[in-house]
């Protein structure tokens, strides 16, 4: 071989060895994305006796049995069944379970968006997923709205559905559309979905009694195979119906004593239990990433089935032998890691001794004893929700460094290997403490027809410890509350005065931050400014009973984002250490005024520079020299202003007052900040320089009386119109105190103004020379936002682009009541006062009605800066602007902590049917409902639905209400012609209100905003159709099939019904 071939070859084998090791890694990498650990970053639960994880925590770590009889009501269903003999057929032997406090009927439909109609015939379980899968998502700080169109995957679990047995016992004819998307088992997932628009992988898992971690088992894959990057999984369980109890009596499934004796000697059969549990998942590597709160870690899962047994519902402990395994493997850890098994322990006599030997036979090569406990001997068999209960639970534990009580374990099964290996059950409570080994614990489900699976949990990696250096820190917080209505927001309230009660240690700060970037942000809301969870406990007390309070707001959101005008405030508003609490708690304020040092350094007109002038002396002499108090204000005003918009602040229109102006123009983008500073700099130094001979007095007189006072001098101007009744004037001085004798005489009130110079007048002509180089040296812009001229009092959008405007601007009178006025005109409702004290407002608020808008100080001399600020902020965040939260708690270091969710406004939504009655000769059957007291023969839509579902009334009352209606409908358009133009669009409003409230099963006719759309009040594309045909009908003109698409609010629609289509065919005698 040559010399170079050899080279050859040794270069093709070092490109090859490369290409191996590439590959190897490559192979490692997809390996450990396999196994890549999964966060659980959220859950929720609904389970007996306890309404969240922290109630079941309290039920866990307190032993308690919550199992009881049936309760009276929505369980009533079981009494004519019972009979304690399991030898009589068609009864059950048992009425105790784990039964929910929630009713099965009540549901809130409107938060949903789903119509009274449509929820009546929804199954229980759907609605209580919907709830909890909120519940869930709020648990993990996630805000819905944010989620929407995302990856996001959902895996539910369900294994049986109640509510179809009482469904099916109706008349055909009564059957509506709605009962079978509200019955089959695929919505319940896909509803969520739907709701939520995720568009990620989207199942409803029956496998028995493991649906529900085999849901989590299918949502651990999808997220490791980078299907979804977020997931929903857990499952569900409701009775509402008999049938199942009596198939399970009648197999002696269930224990006579309605207790789980799980791997006991007196094992005789489970309990059953309802509920709901949901987790929401994350890859451990994007939940660090995003600094999500990680409760757990799922380290790994296994699914298998039996295979052939000896008979289709008989357990085999080799195939739950190799489930665990492979679940072991797939976490990458040994059988002698783990600590705990949540075991499935059904309590029978069968079941629990296969799974034990099993358990045993997996783990057995251990010194440490392995503990069992299940929490099917507190809360009962949840069937289709039992998994997600157990794997809560281990999540508890390890949060809690507790394993609960194991109930009901008297003696041991003798059934069970206890001498095989090191094992015990927790008959007791057993300390669980997070150590330098990481603890893994263990659950298991298994479905009755051989489904098995397994999953790995561990405890949340450690969190890093807060930083008190890197962070900075405010002195009052901002909470903030909303709810969808006014109902709910109280209750909310309520819950969260008991919340900070019972958790006085929160960190204020946390909860504020939770709520304001990790809620919803609904249309009733309101805000509190408290320094601490006492302090705003007392203030949502005081709220409860009524009592006013300056640091507590309520309001609605209005339906369009409002205008808000920035008012930025004159000479005269000046104090040493103005902003000084902001400057070193407020990053991006203090940010700008250093910026603003660096600018006016730079300029180099100034001996003392801007932060030692505002925060570092004493004295105020040099802060009243205009040198430095107009530069002082601009830097100022103008950090406030970059404060308000980092948090999502954005004004509709800027005004401000003489020097005000000057930040208003930079704000709007007519010229730079360097331009900005430049020209107040310029213009402070020059009239410094000028004779202090002048001064300034403002009057309580029109402009009328003063014009008449002065006409006969050319030494005193008109300085600023700020009002009807408010003009200031300045000039020499002593001109300027004969015209004030001579208005004092007339009973005219005068006031002295504290200011160095005779601003806006003939005085200020010296320097206007000097001041229009500068002021030519300046690149001019069009305003980028709504600018109001002081010298016109109106938007000028070219005006203030030509440098002589701001060299007549130093002369010319501030007409800030016409600029005032002109906000009037065009619509502006909020006026934030821009300064370090509110001097504008007043005067503003006398221009306009008493009533008229909003007004915000920023702030006020001798009150915290952070008091006026987040008055001001919880002012606007309850009438509905728009912030930014994340931005506002940007650089506070402030985390997620545990609070209240969503309080739910249920209402009953049910269909009570009895028994069917055999057919009658018309081809009917007639079917009793309970509520109703009557026979229902015809077909259940709109209106007679509505009585169906919600029968609060019946009789002679509603049959001549029914005949009005259609009446109504017989005469709209004979009712339209002779209806005053004026009132035809509110007689069509009335008629479209009636009409939808029928197609919809809403018995109550609620009232619905114009601009509020009609699928979000739960209108589909089945219901909409329905109300097309009877709109049609009703003014006998044809409508498309896309009317409601193209028109979706009943504003836009009675709009088009008038001017398009009635102007059309109807003749009107105007």
């Amino acid at each position: 071989m040559s010399e170079n071939n050899e080279q050859r070859y040794i270069q093709l084998m070092k490109i090859a060895s490369q290409k191996i090791a590439d590959l190897q890694s490559e192979i490692e990498r997809l390996k450990q994305k396999e196994r890549e650990p999964i966060a659980i970053v959220g859950m929720s639960c609904r389970l007996a006796e306890a309404d969240n994880p922290e109630a079941f925590w309290d039920l866990l770590s307190n032993g308690v049995d919550a199992i009881r009889e049936a309760p009276k009501g929505h369980h009533s269903y079981l009494d004519p069944y019972y009979d304690p003999d399991p030898d009589v057929p068609g009864k059950v032997y048992i009425r105790r379970a784990g039964f929910l406090n929630q009713s099965p009927t009540d549901f809130d439909a409107s938060f949903f968006g789903i119509s009274p109609r449509e929820a009546a015939s929804l199954d229980p379980q759907h609605r209580l997923v919907m709830e909890v899968a909120w519940e869930a998502l709020e648990n993990a700080g996630f805000v819905p709205e944010k989620l929407a169109g995302s990856q996001t995957g959902v895996f539910i679990g369900i294994c049986a559905n109640d509510y179809v047995w009482q469904l099916v016992k109706q008349d055909p004819v009564e059957t509506d559309v709605y009962i079978g998307s509200g019955n089959a088992y695929s919505p319940v997932a896909g509803r969520l979905s739907y709701f939520f628009d995720f568009t990620g992988p989207c199942l409803a898992v029956d496998t028995g009694c493991a649906s529900s971690l085999a849901a989590i088992h299918l949502a651990v894959t999808n997220l490791r195979r980078g299907d979804c990057n977020l997931a929903l999984a857990g499952g569900v369980q409701r009775y509402v119906s008999p049938e199942y109890w009596l198939n399970l009596c009648k197999s002696r499934m269930l224990s006579p004593d309605g207790r789980c004796k799980t791997f006991a000697a007196g094992a005789d059969g489970y309990a059953r239990g309802e509920g709901c549990g949901i987790i929401v998942l994350k890859r451990l590597s994007d939940a660090q990433a995003d600094g999500d709160n990680i409760l757990a870690l799922i380290r790994g899962t296994a699914h298998g089935q039996d295979g052939r047994t000896s008979g289709l519902t008989v357990p085999s402990g080799s195939s739950q032998q190799n489930v665990i395994r492979r679940a072991l493997a797939n976490a990458g850890i040994k059988p002698k890691d783990v600590n705990y098994i949540e075991a499935h322990g059904t309590g029978t006599s069968l079941g629990d001794p296969i799974e034990a030997n099993a358990l045993i036979k997996v783990f057995r090569q251990r010194e440490e004893p392995l503990i069992l406990g299940s929490a099917k001997t507190n809360i009962g068999h949840l069937e289709g929700a039992a998994g997600v209960a157990g794997l809560i639970k281990i999540v508890l534990s390890l949060q809690n460094e507790l394993i609960p009580q194991h109930l009901h374990f008297k003696e041991p099964s003798p059934y069970i290997s206890w001498d095989e290996m090191p094992i015990k059950v927790a008959s007791e409570q057993i300390p669980w403490p997070a150590t330098n080994k990481t603890r893994f614990a263990g659950v298991s489900s298994f479905g009755f027809t051989g489904i098995n699976v397994h999953a790995v949990l561990s405890e949340a990696p450690p969190v890093a410890p807060k930083s008190e250096a890197e962070t900075w820190k405010r002195p009052l917080h901002l909470l903030t509350l909303s709810a969808k209505t006014k109902p709910a927001l109280e209750q909310m309230v309520r819950n969260y005065e008991k919340h900070l009660a019972t958790h006085p240690n929160l960190e204020w700060a946390d909860v504020c931050y939770t709520t304001n970037t990790r809620r919803s942000h609904f249309q009733e809301r309101l805000a509190v400014v408290a320094d601490s969870v006492s302090q705003a406990r007392e203030k949502l007390l005081a709220n409860l009973a009524g009592a006013e309070n300056t640091n507590l707001f309520k309001g609605s959101k209005s339906e369009s984002q409002p205008q808000i005008a920035f008012l930025f405030t004159g000479q005269g508003s000046q104090y040493l250490g103005m902003g000084r609490e902001l400057y070193e708690t407020q990053p991006i304020f203090r940010q700008v005024l250093e910026q603003c040092q660096e600018i006016l350094n730079a300029i180099g007109n100034q001996e003392k520079s801007l932060l030692s002038l505002l925060y570092q002396s004493d004295d105020t002499t040099l802060l009243e020299q205009t040198a430095y108090t107009q530069p002082a204000l601009f830097a100022i005003e103008y950090a406030l202003t970059s404060m308000w918009k980092s948090w999502g602040l954005e004004p509709t229109v800027v005004m401000g007052h003489s020097v005000g102006e000057y930040v208003a123009a930079c704000v709007a983008g007519i010229f730079s900040l360097e331009d900005g500073l430049k020209l107040i700099a310029a213009r402070g130094q020059l009239m410094q320089k000028l004779p202090d001979s002048g001064e300034m007095v403002s009057l309580l007189a029109s402009v009328e009386q003063v014009a008449e006072a002065i006409k006969d001098t050319d030494l005193v101007s008109i300085a600023a119109i700020n009002g009807s009744e408010s003009v200031v004037i300045s000039g020499e001085q002593e001109a300027v105190r004969l015209v004030v004798q001579k208005l004092e005489h007339k009973g005219i009130k005068t006031k002295r103004l504290k200011v160095s110079h005779a601003f806006h007048s003939d005085l200020m002509k010296p320097m206007l020379a000097e001041f229009r180089q500068v002021v030519q040296e300046v690149t001019f812009h069009q305003p980028k936002l709504n600018f109001i001229s002081n010298v016109t009092g109106n938007f000028e959008p070219v005006l203030p682009t030509d440098p002589e405007y701001w060299v007549d601007h130093v002369v010319k009178p501030v007409r800030f009541a016409d600029g005032v006025e002109t906000l009037h005109r065009e619509g502006v409702e909020i006026f934030v006062e821009i300064g370090p004290q509110p001097i504008l407002l007043g005067m503003a608020r006398h221009c306009l009605p008493s009533e008229y808008g909003t007004w915000l100080p920023t702030l006020q001399r001798e009150q915290s800066d952070w008091q006026g600020v987040l008055q001001a902020l919880g002012q606007l965040y309850v009438i509905g602007v728009a912030i930014d939260w994340e931005s506002f708690h940007r650089d506070y270091g402030y985390r997620q902590v545990g609070v209240p969710t969503y309080p739910w406004q249920r209402e009953r939504y049910w269909i009570d049917v009895t028994h069917t009655q055999p057919l009658t000769q018309s081809g009917t059957q007639s079917v009793a409902h309970s509520l109703l007291g009557q026979p229902s023969p015809q077909q259940a839509t709109g209106k007679d639905f509505a009585d169906l579902v919600n029968p609060e009334k019946s009789g002679t009352e509603d049959i001549l209400k029914q005949k009005g209606r259609e009446e109504t409908s017989l005469n709209l358009v004979e009712q339209l012609k002779v209806t005053e133009k004026e009132q035809r669009k509110a007689l069509l409003i009335d008629h479209i209100q009636s009409l939808l409230s029928q197609v919809l099963g809403d018995k109550q006719e609620r009232n619905f905003s114009l601009s509020q759309g009609f699928f979000d009040l739960g209108m589909d594309s089945m219901t909409s159709v329905e109300l097309r045909n009877r709109l049609q009908n009703s003014i006998g003109i044809s409508l498309s099939s896309t009317l409601f698409y193209k028109y979706p609010t009943a504003e836009a629609l009675v709009d088009y019904l008038i001017q398009d289509v009635l102007a059309t065919f109807v003749k009107f005698d105007d």
